[in-house]
């Protein structure tokens, strides 16, 4: 029978000398195997675990009940989110009024990467965005989480080296496996009718598409911010503001080299 794996996190209540060792006999009796473990918050541990059926969770809960040492937090089918945590020690944090923004910080990139990578993994259609101010690392974190992914991406529009803009691409180039990267002030200000032909015919493709400021994009598009699903964040500190008057001026208030191809 395959196993499934299970995500579990919970909070010491009591940490005495042989807690996890007791936890982790429990688990050896129910014939519960634990992947990895990590602390995940303050005392709080997580663990991804592999079971035959789900009647030894249920039973491995009840247990866990009746404990006056730990509180179980979460035990659910492990979510992308609960895997990053165990995997890196802490959870991506989110924006508390729009769920599916996530939020990072340059010395985060690491998590970030990681984070992005999953999701290119994905089979079929994903829209994702990235704020960021300008040299703080999206592109080349939209890259690198491409590289680990094993997708190949293509600059549809990008300041990576000098200012591009494409208005067509070759046989080969429309594959559902590739990843597109659209930077969505460079489309804004320097495009032309035929390069917002291409993306509309980029958008009807199963791929993944990344959008470099999609609230920029979002405006001169017939496409909403709500057609994303993730927006992901990036800043230098926790404090520092995405403002786009600096954005643009740095893009394109200094003469920067342009291609159009």
């Amino acid at each position: 029978m395959e196993k499934t794996e299970w995500y579990l996190e919970y909070e010491i209540q009591n940490n005495h000398p042989g807690l996890l060792g007791d936890i982790s006999s429990l688990l050896g009796m129910l014939s519960i195997n634990i992947v990895s473990i990590n602390g995940v918050a303050e005392s709080r541990r997580g663990m991804l675990l592999l079971c035959r059926n789900e009647e030894q969770i249920t039973r491995m809960t009840s247990i866990m009940e009746t404990m006056d040492t730990i509180n179980i937090i979460k035990m659910r089918k492990p979510m992308l989110r609960d895997k990053l945590a165990v995997r890196h020690g802490r959870y991506i944090q989110n924006d508390e009024d729009e769920r599916k923004t996530v939020r990072f910080v340059r010395n985060e990139i690491g998590i970030l990467v990681d984070f992005m990578a999953e999701l290119f993994k994905e089979d079929g259609h994903k829209l994702i965005g990235i704020r960021g101010m300008p040299r703080v690392g999206k592109t080349e974190s939209v890259v690198a989480a491409s590289v680990s992914a094993n997708k190949r991406w293509l600059f549809v529009s990008s300041t990576l080296l000098k200012q591009t803009i494409r208005n067509e691409l070759i046989q080969g180039e429309y594959n559902r496996d590739n990843l597109y990267i659209i930077d969505g002030i460079v489309s804004k200000r320097q495009a032309n009718e035929t390069h917002w032909q291409l993306i509309r015919k980029i958008m009807q493709l199963p791929a993944v598409k990344v959008v470099e400021h999609p609230d920029m994009f979002v405006q001169f598009t017939e496409y909403k911010l709500e057609d994303f699903e993730y927006i992901i964040e990036l800043r230098s500190d926790e404090n520092e503001e995405i403002t786009y008057g600096p954005i643009e001026d740095s893009m394109f208030g200094q003469g920067d080299g342009f291609s159009m191809f």
